[in-house]
């Protein structure tokens, strides 16, 4: 699984990994309105990163950053929809938060949406769309895109 939305704190780039210090400044962040913030907190609670693993939780999160216009939440929510993760699996709904994040030059929402178009899941499969949708990613500089193009190339 690919997770959008981490930054320094959680990557342990710059200053000193710490989870729990992200956990606190994430949630003020998500709670003062910071779509990212959502997401990035979203993303310690499905890893079980500083909190206790709670799918559920990181679907809430997650839609709060998309419903305000997040699209690595978007990415990330549209993930926990297509595996079934602290919600029903839902390849429908996938397939609608996947097509938001593509739509936002998020390169891993549209790798995902070619795969479930690949695969046929939540919409007719079509080979041409999902290889259309890996050469968005790839134009964006995702190498599971170009990869992916590839092979359907």
């Amino acid at each position: 699984m690919n997770l959008d939305g981490h930054d320094d704190l959680i990557k342990g780039d710059r200053v000193k990994q710490d989870y729990s210090k992200a956990v606190k400044f994430y949630t003020k962040a998500c709670d003062g309105g910071v779509a990212g913030g959502c997401t990035n907190l979203g993303i310690m609670y499905h890893e079980g990163q500083g909190v206790k693993q709670d799918h559920s939780k990181a679907v809430k999160l997650y839609t709060k950053a998309c419903d305000r216009g997040e699209d690595n939440g978007c990415t990330n929510l549209g993930m926990m929809y297509e595996n079934g993760r602290g919600v029903k699996q839902d390849y429908f709904k996938a397939v609608e938060l996947y097509t938001k994040a593509c739509d936002g030059r998020v390169t891993v929402g549209c790798t995902n949406l070619g795969n479930l178009y690949h695969k046929g899941q939540g919409v007719r499969q079509s080979d041409s769309k999902a290889k259309e949708l890996y050469g968005k990613a790839c134009d964006g500089g995702f190498d599971d895109g170009c990869k992916n193009y590839e092979i359907l190339k």
